[in-house]
């Protein structure tokens, strides 16, 4: 088992920046990739970023190329997704997930650009 925390959502202005957290505990060994998924109410949800843990190779959407950065810190089991040049239509819950023996996800954390 996995657990993720996920953290760091809020309210920003068209173009800002916000830092998206998620902490993992358990059985992160198993975990060999890691992604932030985002979804709206009557939406399905979507892989935004994800990371795998051997080689540390990305992969975004395009939406998102060149704006958010997607980052793992090993000694600290803690993904980060860094969101710059915001966009309203980047408003979402966004949730961080774990795939190794299993699919594991947090719980969202809400992120909302104003125009």
């Amino acid at each position: 088992q996995v657990q993720l925390v996920a953290s760091g959502g809020g309210l920003v202005q068209a173009g800002g920046s916000i830092r998206l957290f998620c902490a993992a505990s358990g059985s992160t060994r198993s975990v060999f990739v890691m992604a932030w998924y985002r979804q709206s109410p009557g939406n399905q949800r979507e892989v935004v970023a994800t990371i795998r843990t051997g080689n540390g190779y990305t992969h975004y959407i395009d939406s998102v190329k060149g704006r958010f950065t997607i980052t793992r810190d090993e000694a600290n089991d803690t993904v980060y997704l860094q969101m710059d040049r915001l966009k309203p239509e980047d408003t979402d819950d966004y949730y961080c997930c774990a795939g190794g023996q299993g699919d594991f996800w947090s719980e969202g954390t809400q992120v909302t650009v104003s125009a």
